[in-house]
Parts: C-alpha cells; structure tokens; sequence
C-alpha cells in the first residue's frame, strides 16, 4: 500500500550527536580538481501553481564531471577506506588524490560494491583517479546503457542472477574473498556500518552548498519542506542528519519519494508503526516486495539498517510515485531547462501527489526544496499505471506481449512483464501486493484490498496469458479502439475481465464500506496448465466467493466442461519396407482406432452409450484426435504410432470414466483385428464445473446483474474449460461473468467498450455489497 505516511513524532526529533559527520568533510571535496557548487535554481511558475513562496531544486545532473550526487560519498568514502587500509594518518585524506594515489600504487587494492547505477559508477570513477580496481555488481536486468557507463569508467562488471539486495549480497561475498579488496557498499550489513556511514558524511557537502545558497534566493528563509528521494536511504539520511540537527533555528520537513514498486521505506514505516516496539533504534522491518522501474537507482527491497533509525525518527511524510508520474516530471523540468533522469524528477511528481492529497500541508510561505538527484539517461518511456479507466486498462494491458510460451513453436513472452506492469497498478493503488513465481519467468500476482474485518473475503480471477501472437490479422498489440471496440490478442480473452476486476475492486474499496477482503488473483497459464491458479491455491489463497470475468457475452455462466487427456500408443513391429512378412505397421493399425474414436463421439453427442451423461446447460461430453506422430522413415515399418486424444467431460465423468471407455474401443479392436496391440495413459485432466443456479452466491450475483443488465441475465454453459473448476475444487462457490466481444484465438479479436464498463459497474456493485455485510 503506498499513497502517503505521517509520522507527527518527526517534528521533535533530533539527530543524535554521533550521527552527524565529519567537519572535514566539505574542505575534502572542495579540494577535488574540478570541483564547484552545483546550482540552486528557483522555479517561480511552479511555486505560482502549487500556491507555495518558492519551489528550488537543487539540480545535481553535473557533479565532478558526472550525472549525479553519488560522487560525493564515493569520493569521500573510498579515499578514507584507502587511507586507513594502507595505515596512513586520517589528515592525509584531505591531501591530493595523486599523493593517496601514489600510495596506493602496486599495493593490489580492489574497490567492490553493488549497485543499480550511479554509485556504481562514482566509485568506478574514484577509482580510476586512484589508480585502483574496481568490481561492480549489478542486479539481473539492469538496462545495457547502464553498465556500459559503468564498464567505461574502467570498472569490471558483473550481472547478479536476483535483485538489488542480491547484488550487495554478492559484493559483500566477494569482498571477502578478493584479496585486499574492500567492499564500498551505500547500504550497511550486520557488522557493515562504518564505510556506509562515510559514504552517507559525504553527501553533507551538498548541504553545506544548500545552506549558503537558498538564503540568496529566499531572502534569508530556511528550506520549510526537503523532498528527497530514497533508494535504501542513504540521502534521506543524510537529509535528516543536516535539517534535524541540535541549533537550527528553523523546523524543516522531510518528505522521502520512492517508487511504488519499490516503496521499501513507507513499508518499513508503516510496520513499525503497527508493531508494539516504538524505540527508533529498533531493527528494520522486512524488506518489500519490488519490480523493475525507470527509477533504477531507487529500485531496492530494504532499507539500510544504518539509516533506518534515523529515518524513522526524522522523516515527517512519505510518499510513492508511479513510474509514468516521474516520467512527466522528467519533461516538466525539461522545458524549466533542467536535464534529470526519473531518479531526479521523482521528488517534483512526489511533490505534485502530495499537494493533491495533503492540500493544507503546503502555505502560502512555503519554501520547497527539490533534491533532483541525477542527470538525463535513456530509459523506455513507461506504461500509465495510474489510471481507473477500465477501458483504458484494458488497452493498456492489450498492448503488453504475455504470450503463453508453452503453446507455439515461437516461445510466447510469457507473463512476467504484464505481472510486472500489474505490481506498479496494484502498489500506486494502495492494494498489497505478492508474486508467486515457482516457474520462472511465470508469474502470478495477487493483490489485496483490505476490508476493516469480520466480513466476507471475494476472489476475482482472471488470467493474463493469452495464446499465440502468430496468425493474428495485423498489429496483436495495438489496443485500438475501432467501431467501440478494443482489439488486439488477448482484448477479449480476457485482458478486459481483468481490467474490470482490478478498478471494480479499486472502486469498491474506495466506498470504504467494505468489512471482508477483496482477494485478485491474476493468474499465470491458464490457456495451458492452469499453473497460476493451482499455484495460488497451493499458497493457501481462499475466499468464500469468486468470480471469474472470462468472456461470457454477459451471460452468467454456471457450468463449464472439463477435459482428460490420454495418449494411446499402437505398437507394430518395424521391419523393412521391403518385407510385409516381418513388419507391423503401427500406423495402419492406429487407422482402426482412429475409425473407433470417430464412432465414440457420435455416439457421445448423441448420447447412445448407455453410459452416456448428459448436462442441462453442457450438453454431451466430445472427443477428439488432437496429435498423431508415428514413424522413422518412409522405407521402415513403423514399430509405434502415437495418438494423442482429448476428451472433454461434463459433471459426473471422470478420468476413470473416460479411461474405462477408451479401453472398452481398444479391447473390442484388439479382438478384431490381427496384430493389434496397444499402451493407454491417461494425462492431464480437470475437473468439469458447476454451481447450482439456487446458491445464495449465484442469486445476489444474479440480483446485481438484472440491476446494471435491466433484465435478468442469461444463464449458459460453456464448452471450454477455465480455472473455476480449480476454485470449485477448493471449496469456493464461483460464477463466470465477463463481456461482450468477439474472436477468442482467432485472427481478430475485440472487446466492446460499452460491455467492459457494464461489467466493472456491476463487479463493483456486487463487490460492495457481498464484502459489506458480516460473515455467518
């Protein structure tokens, strides 16, 4: 859950005396060749729209000759790191970097660390002035342009298999295998504090710079509100130690931004405020759940233990943004002429989202101090993760590949960017978040909208793969709007069912009417193996209602079929093609069952068997041939053929059933024709569905629908088989609601737009309702 979090506490508290740095920190950095003050710029039209006296940003896209504020603790902290290892005096830090540099030389000292980009590459550039090595490593997909600048500083580079906190992990290993290497790490460890904490001392610097320069563009006034961004917190830090510190005769608050998909901080906020502990000095609690973002540098999971005391006691308000937020402010600062990447836009979207949410915390007076903490870099302008549109949703979501990748032979995209662009709408939209990823790359994501308790818990469902981009008739993923439609892959089936689910279920949160949960489970897999599903209810997720917005027409689903499927091997004997005398051939032989599985499903349609089972709404059970392979080459009787059958099911049969009936084909053929002989092996299956139409689940969904409907809706079946038969399995009453559109698998696929607002309308009205009332 992001949005914003107060803590009143921060306005007394005070930095204790043993935090703050070392007065020798400033004069070291104003010793450094090419070192000057980076601006302080005022930003009068902004300060006008936000009604407030002045809005500054301290603008660090140029420090010592690179893009960001970084330089200032790397600086400071290796050559202090470097001093101390070769045993010099601590005044010699302050002499020339070629006097340590020369001190340093033939001694085999290696720098390592772990980085998502900026301090990275600071300490690569220390140490290249140094004359040093320098081991960087990096998270799992971290953008090329990145570690390229990093490698061009001189450094070595190495991609980790896992996330920020991975990557530290691995330094700290490697640091202490490396001979005379040292680990230069931004965020503290167990027993890792002292180095953290020079890194944090020099960035003071730049608020040694601040101090002198807002008096000239104030007329005297102090910083009234400091933005800053977070990362593990080391700048926030560094913030809280310079602006809370015993003497300053002016009170400053302290307003940390992070990413919603990293929001680490206001995590660890909000569970220390919850827990019974109150002492600031108190252990970080658990880290959060992240995914990728264009605010690279702010992508970590924890904070760092050294900082988070600290930040805990003397932070007054924290907030999130969304990726697409700081990428507008990006371009806001670009036409002000300020050049800054999403790190350093992040606190002007932090400080729009704040004026809208806390109005009456910004006066008139006001002086806002923006910390823009890096310069431009290239990045992949992002998706629009903040919108409650559910027809914009639904184009949104049309426009990510999530291909199944176990259904073609070009290997699908899979799931994992859509859960990741899932993650940020979830988290901007205050809902909890958790990834389940037993396969990788295949993730599903659950989000949680908490209700205030003793109320009963809803399952909306809904699967985010689709089948094959291949065949499509033109652009898959264009998500346009055409005749009222979405079209695109996966627009009806069922991309626009998970749109409606995720704004109905924001819309009824938002009532605050709600006593139970509201549980979306967004699944993985569906078009295959139904593995997401299965994996949700494996992690014990279970509500006493779902609903599954699978694309139904606006018909009320209540039964769908379920499927077995069996591979039938008819063995031959090979031979040469030469010599009938000698071979079977297994393939003729598969012809005979072929001919048989034809008749079975006649049979079955029209319900002959004398075990056949009919369904009200389903109908007959089918069957089919579905795969034949068979052969080596064409001059050999084939020794196996293979048949790969589905049959589908409706209530009341079962794999037995369908495997007692296969045998009863084979038997009768095996006694007919010479030579035949055969293996059966039933496969995957699942389950066929139902719910009675009588069920108070089915009648308040049912009393919902005729409202937003205006007539009772129509009752149906399906053919095909979807996840709620896994959630019917599981105990919990479920119907298939969905909307109306057009081309499920085929070569055009839409979604009506007038359809996905009537079903996010009566999703939510019946969301409001079922999760309102109190559990019996």
């Amino acid at each position: 859950m992001t949005a914003i979090f107060h803590n009143p506490l921060a306005s007394q508290y005070t930095v204790p005396q043993a935090a703050r740095p070392d007065a020798s920190v400033s004069a070291f950095h104003t010793s450094l060749e090419g070192y000057t003050p980076t601006d302080l710029l005022s930003l009068p039209d902004l300060a006008r729209e936000l009604r407030v006296g002045h809005v500054l940003v301290k603008n660090e896209s140029v420090r010592l000759g690179l893009p960001a504020f970084k330089i200032l603790g790397a600086s400071w902290a290796a050559c202090r790191v470097i001093t101390r290892h070769l045993g010099l005096p601590l005044n010699h830090v302050g002499r020339s970097l070629a006097d340590l540099s020369r001190a340093a030389k033939d001694r085999g000292i290696t720098l390592l660390t772990a980085t998502d980009g900026n301090h990275g590459r600071a300490l690569a550039r220390i140490s290249s002035l140094l004359g040093v090595k320098c081991q960087v490593y990096v998270p799992k997909g971290l953008e090329t342009s990145v570690v390229s600048l990093i490698a061009d500083e001189g450094a070595l580079v190495e991609e980790v298999d896992g996330d920020y906190d991975a990557a530290v992990l691995k330094a700290y290993e490697a640091a202490n295998a490396v001979r005379n290497g040292i680990l230069v790490q931004d965020t503290a460890l167990e027993g890792y504090e002292e180095i953290p904490k020079w890194i944090v001392d020099g960035y003071s610097t730049m608020f040694v710079e601040i101090d002198e320069q807002i008096h000239t563009l104030t007329g005297g006034k102090d910083a009234d509100i400091v933005m800053v961004p977070v990362g593990v917190g080391s700048l926030a830090q560094a913030a809280v130690t310079h602006f809370k510190r015993t003497g300053r005769t002016s009170q400053t608050q302290i307003i940390t931004v992070e990413p919603d998909t990293a929001a680490c901080l206001i995590t660890a906020l909000r569970n220390a405020s919850a827990s019974s502990t109150s002492a600031v000095t108190a252990s970080v609690p658990g880290g959060t759940l992240t995914s990728p973002t264009i605010m690279t540098g702010l992508c970590c999971g924890t904070v760092s233990p050294l900082a988070w005391p600290l930040l805990r006691g003397g932070v007054d308000f924290a907030t999130s943004v969304a990726d697409i937020e700081a990428h507008q402010a990006v371009k806001d600062l670009q036409r002000v002429g300020i050049d800054a990447g999403p790190c350093g836009a992040a606190p002007l979207a932090a400080l729009r989202r704040f004026a809208s949410l806390r109005p009456g915390a910004l006066r008139p007076d006001s002086v806002v101090l923006l910390l823009a903490t890096e310069g431009p870099r290239e990045y992949v302008p992002p998706l629009d993760a903040t919108t409650t549109d559910p027809v914009v949703l639904t184009q949104i979501l049309t426009r990510i590949d999530s291909s199944n990748p176990d259904l073609s032979k070009d290997a699908g995209a899979g799931e994992a960017r859509i859960a990741d662009y899932l993650h940020a709408w979830l988290a901007h939209h205050g809902f909890a978040v958790h990834r389940l990823e037993a396969r990788p790359g295949r993730p599903s994501i659950i989000g949680v909208a908490k209700g205030s308790g003793a109320g009963r818990t809803l399952m909306f469902n809904g699967h985010v793969d689709t089948v094959t981009l291949a065949g499509y008739n033109g652009d898959p993923l264009s998500g346009e709007i055409i005749d009222g439609a979405v079209h695109g892959r996966g627009a009806f089936d069922m991309k626009a069912g998970v749109a409606a689910s995720l704004v109905a279920a924001y819309r009824a949160r938002e009532t605050h009417d709600l006593k139970g949960d509201i549980v979306l489970a967004l699944v993985a897999d569906e078009e295959n193996l139904s593995l997401g599903t299965q994996e949700v209810l494996a992690a014990g997720w279970r509500a006493d209602g779902a609903v599954v917005s699978e694309p139904t027409d606006e018909a009320l689903m209540l039964a769908h079929k379920g499927f077995v499927w069996a591979e039938v091997d008819i063995i031959g004997k090979a031979g040469h093609g030469s010599r009938p005398d000698l071979g079977v051939d297994a393939i003729a032989k598969a012809g005979h069952f072929l001919v048989a599985l034809e008749r079975y499903g006649d049979a079955l349609m029209k319900s002959q068997l004398t075990c056949a089972v009919s369904h009200s709404l389903l109908g007959t059970g089918t069957v089919h041939a579905g795969l034949i392979k068979g052969g080596e080459e064409i001059s050999s009787y084939p020794a196996l053929c293979t048949v790969s059958v589905e049959r589908r099911t409706v209530p009341g049969e079962t794999p037995v059933t369908v495997e007692q009936q296969l045998r009863v084909i084979l038997d009768g053929i095996t006694r007919d024709v010479p030579d035949f002989q055969y293996a059966l092996r039933i496969g995957e299956s699942r389950s066929p569905y139902e719910v009675d139409a009588d069920h108070a689940f089915v009648r308040l969904f049912s009393k919902h629908a005729e409202a937003v409907l205006g007539a009772p809706p129509r009752i149906t079946g399906a053919p095909y088989w979807a996840d709620s038969a896994l959630l019917a399995d599981a105990g919990i009453p479920v119907v298939l609601f969905g909307a109306q559109g057009r081309g499920m698998h085929s070569a055009n696929e839409s979604v009506d737009a007038a359809s996905i607002k009537r079903v996010t309308q009566l999703l939510t009205k019946f969301a409001t309702d079922f999760c309102g009332g109190t559990k019996n």
